[in-house]
C-alpha cells in the first residue's frame, strides 16, 4: 500500500523530468550528499541544444543579483509544513468557498501548488515596496536563525516568523528585496490559469528592478502594461524634489494569447449609440468604413483603395478594383474632406466576405457617397483600459475613508489599499462566475472586500483565497490597543464586517452572497520529528515509529493535510460520520474518504470499498498488523479496482 508523501513537490525532480522529455541527451547523474546516484542536468550541453552558435564565454543579457541562484533554489526546494484548519475563527466554515491562510506565503505558496495548479484567474499582490522603512520577508537562505537574530533581533517568538527593516544602509537593499519577490513569483505563477493576469502594485524605489524580474518570470511577451495609479493627487509632501502623486500596477499575463477576456464592459455613453436593429432583431450603430487619421491617403496604404459598384434601384453591392462605372451603377470610392482619395478600413477581401455588414450611404455633409459598417453590439470588443487611472475611488484618501466606513480607526491599518482599484483590476480580468482570485500579501485584505462586493453587483460567484503573514502589531500602536493582534486579526475583521455591510445595504439581491471564509494556519507537519519522508522509509525503522502522528492533531487537521497532497481544493463540503464506532470523512462526496481511527475492522474497511470512492486514506496504525494491511488491499481490488489507497 502506498504511503502519502507528506511533504510538497520537489520542483527541481518535476523540472528535470520536464527538460529530459524535451532533451534526454542533457541528463546525466551525479550522487547527492549520501552518495546515492540521481539525474542532473548537463547544463552547458543544454545551452548548446538551445542555441544555433557554438557558444563560448559568458557574457549574456540577463538581469542578476547578489542571492538570485539561491532564491531559485529556495522556490523549488520541498518542505514538510501543513496547513491546520480553524474552524472557530472562520465564517459559516462548513459553506463557504473562500479561504484565508496565515502563514509565510512563499511556504504557503510551495503547499497550494498541487490544489490550486493552473486554477487561479486572477492574483492581486501589494508587496513591501522597499522604502527604506519596510520589513521584508528573511527566507532561509539567507543566514542561520543565530546570525539571523544576532543581526537584527526581530524573530516573532509566537509565530516563527521571520522579518527585518530593509534600510537603504543595507548593502544588499536592493538584492534582498529582489531575493524575496522573486521566488514567490515563480511560484504564483504555476498557480495562474492560462488566461489568467497577474497585477502587482510598485512605486518608484523597486519598479524598475521588478518590471525586469516579471519579465524574466512571466515573459516580456506577456506584459499586458505598466498603469500609472494616481493615488494622492496632492503629492507626497515629504518628498524632497518632486512630490510623487502615483504609483504603478504591473499587468502579466500567464500566456497572452490566452487572454481573451481583458478590458472592460461598454458603458451606457458607448451602448446608446447602438441605435439601429437589423431584420434578426440585433443592435447595431453605423461606423464609416473610411479611414482617417494618420496614414489615410492613397499613396499611403495603395493596398486599401478600391472602389464600391452600387445600383440603387435593384440594391446590388460589391466590391472591386474596377473603377469603371457601368450603366445604373454608381462607383463609390474611399473620398477625404480635401478632395483627395484616401483608403478603407478593410482590405478587399475582407469586404467581399463581410459584404452583408456593409450599406451604401449618401454623405451629405461631404456631398459624396460612401460606406459605413454595421458594428453590432452583441460580440463587441471590451473597452481597453488606458495606462492612467486618475479618478475619485483611486486614491489613497478613499481607501482610508472607506476603512473607516466599516468601523476601523484610520491608524489600525495606514493606507490600505482603495477599494475601487481592486474592483477595477477585477472587472478587467475575471468574467467566469467561479473564478478564483489570490492574494498573497494581503494586508487589510481589500481584495477580498472588492471580490464581495463585485460579487454582489453582479451576481457572480468569485472566490478568493487570502494569505498573509501573522506580523505582531507593535502593543504601542492603535491596532493593539483596538484589540487586534496581528495583521491577521485586522484582515480577518475587515472581511466579517465587510461581508456584514455590504448585505446590510443590499437585503434583496445578496441573500446567496458567500461572506464567509476557512481560517487555515500554516504549521509544521503533522507528522512527529522521528517521521521520515516515503522514500527515506526503510524497514528497520518500522519498529522505532510507535506513531508517526503528532499527538495534538485532530481528524480535521490529517483529512486537510491529504488533500494538499492529493490536490483538491481545500474549499469543498465534507461530512463526517460514524460506521460501526469508526469516524469516517467524506470529502465532496466521493473525491475522498478518510478514516484515522486505529484497528479498523474489515466490515468498515469493505463499507468504504462498497462507495467505490476516487481515493481512500488511512493511518498506518489503523491495520493491526502487515497481514491486515495486505488484505485491504485486496479488498479494494475486489470492490473498488479504480480506487487509490494510502496511508499516512
Amino acid at each position: 500500500m502506498e504511503k502519502m508523501r507528506m511533504e510538497t513537490l520537489d520542483m527541481v525532480s518535476e523540472n528535470i523530468k520536464k527538460i529530459a522529455t524535451l532533451f534526454p541527451n542533457c541528463i546525466t547523474e551525479t550522487v547527492d550528499e549520501n552518495g546515492n546516484p540521481k539525474k542532473a542536468i548537463n547544463f552547458e550541453l543544454l545551452r548548446q541544444m538551445l542555441s544555433k552558435d557554438v557558444l563560448e564565454g559568458d557574457e549574456a543579457y540577463e538581469f542578476t543579483w547578489v542571492g538570485k541562484k539561491a532564491s531559485i533554489v529556495e522556490a523549488n526546494k520541498p518542505i514538510r509544513k501543513t496547513l491546520r484548519p480553524c474552524p472557530e475563527e472562520s465564517v459559516n466554515w462548513d459553506t463557504t468557498e473562500n479561504l484565508y491562510i496565515e502563514g509565510d506565503n512563499l511556504e504557503v505558496l510551495k503547499l497550494l501548488q498541487e490544489s490550486y495548479l493552473g486554477k487561479v484567474k486572477m492574483i492581486y499582490i501589494d508587496p513591501p515596496y522597499n522604502t527604506g522603512n519596510d520589513y521584508i520577508y528573511l527566507d532561509d537562505f539567507y543566514m542561520s536563525a543565530d546570525e539571523y537574530e544576532e543581526e537584527t533581533g526581530s524573530i516573532d517568538g509566537e509565530t516563527g516568523e521571520r522579518f527585518f527593516r530593509n534600510t537603504d544602509s543595507n548593502g544588499r537593499f536592493h538584492s534582498d528585496w529582489c531575493s524575496m519577490i522573486y521566488p514567490r513569483l515563480l511560484l504564483a505563477r504555476n498557480l495562474l490559469s492560462k488566461d489568467g493576469v497577474i497585477f502587482i502594485s510598485i512605486d518608484d524605489n523597486e519598479e524598475e528592478n521588478l518590471k525586469k524580474i516579471c519579465d524574466e518570470v512571466f515573459g516580456n511577451d506577456n506584459c499586458l502594461g505598466v498603469i500609472s495609479n494616481t493615488n494622492n493627487p496632492k503629492g507626497r509632501s515629504d518628498d524632497k524634489y518632486i512630490a510623487t502623486a502615483h504609483e504603478y500596477i504591473l499587468v502579466y499575463a500567464k500566456q497572452k494569447k490566452s487572454t481573451k477576456w481583458f478590458g472592460f464592459e461598454p458603458t451606457e455613453t458607448i451602448t446608446k449609440r447602438y441605435n439601429k436593429v437589423d431584420e434578426k432583431g440585433k443592435i447595431y450603430r453605423e461606423i464609416d468604413l473610411r479611414k482617417t487619421g494618420e496614414n489615410d491617403l492613397r499613396e499611403d496604404r495603395p493596398n486599401l483603395f478600391y472602389y464600391f459598384h452600387y445600383n440603387e434601384l435593384t440594391g446590388d453591392f460589391y466590391p472591386s478594383l474596377n473603377g469603371t462605372a457601368t450603366k445604373g451603377y454608381l462607383i463609390i470610392k474611399p473620398q477625404r474632406e480635401d478632395g483627395k482619395e484616401g483608403n478603407w478600413r478593410w482590405g478587399l477581401e475582407t469586404a467581399k466576405l463581410r459584404i452583408g455588414d456593409l450599406i451604401p450611404k449618401f454623405m451629405p455633409s461631404r456631398k459624396v457617397w460612401g460606406v459605413m459598417q454595421k458594428d453590432y453590439l452583441e460580440g463587441r470588443a471590451l473597452v481597453k483600459p488606458t495606462s492612467s487611472w486618475v479618478f475619485k475611488d483611486v486614491n489613497s484618501e478613499r481607501g482610508t475613508e472607506e476603512f473607516i466606513n466599516l468601523g476601523f480607526d484610520k491608524r489600525v491599518f495606514p493606507k490600505p489599499k482603495p477599494l475601487g482599484t481592486l474592483i477595477r483590476c477585477l472587472m478587467l480580468s475575471s468574467r467566469e462566475k467561479n473564478d478564483i482570485i489570490l492574494d498573497f500579501f494581503s494586508g487589510s485584505a481589500t481584495a477580498a472586500h472588492a471580490v464581495m462586493q463585485l460579487n454582489s453587483d453582479d451576481g457572480a460567484h468569485r472566490k478568493y483565497i487570502m494569505v498573509q503573514v501573522p506580523e505582531l502589531c507593535e502593543e504601542n500602536s492603535e491596532a493593539y490597543k483596538a484589540g487586534f493582534n496581528t495583521i491577521c486579526d485586522i484582515g480577518k475583521e475587515r472581511i466579517r464586517r465587510a461581508g456584514a455591510k455590504i448585505k446590510e445595504d443590499n437585503p434583496l439581491t445578496t441573500q446567496d452572497l458567500d461572506i464567509g471564509f476557512r481560517v487555515f494556519k500554516l504549521a509544521d507537519s503533522n507528522m512527529t520529528d522521528v517521521y521520515y519522508g516515503a522514500s527515506e522509509l526503510e524497514q528497520n525503522m518500522v519498529l522505532q515509529l510507535e506513531s508517526n502522528i503528532k499527538e495534538d492533531r485532530t481528524d480535521l487537521d490529517l483529512l486537510f493535510g491529504c488533500l494538499l497532497e492529493w490536490g483538491l481544493p481545500l474549499s469543498l463540503p465534507y461530512r463526517s460520520e460514524e460506521i460501526e464506532g469508526c469516524r469516517v470523512h467524506t470529502y465532496n462526496e466521493n473525491d475522498l474518504v478518510a478514516c484515522f481511527d486505529e484497528n479498523v475492522p474489515e466490515t468498515v474497511v469493505r463499507e468504504i470499498a462498497k462507495r467505490q470512492p476516487l481515493r481512500v486514506v488511512f493511518r498506518d496504525s489503523s491495520f493491526a498488523d502487515s497481514p491486515s494491511k495486505i488484505n485491504v488491499g485486496e479488498i479494494f481490488k475486489m470492490l473498488a479496482p479504480n480506487t487509490q489507497v494510502k496511508v499516512i
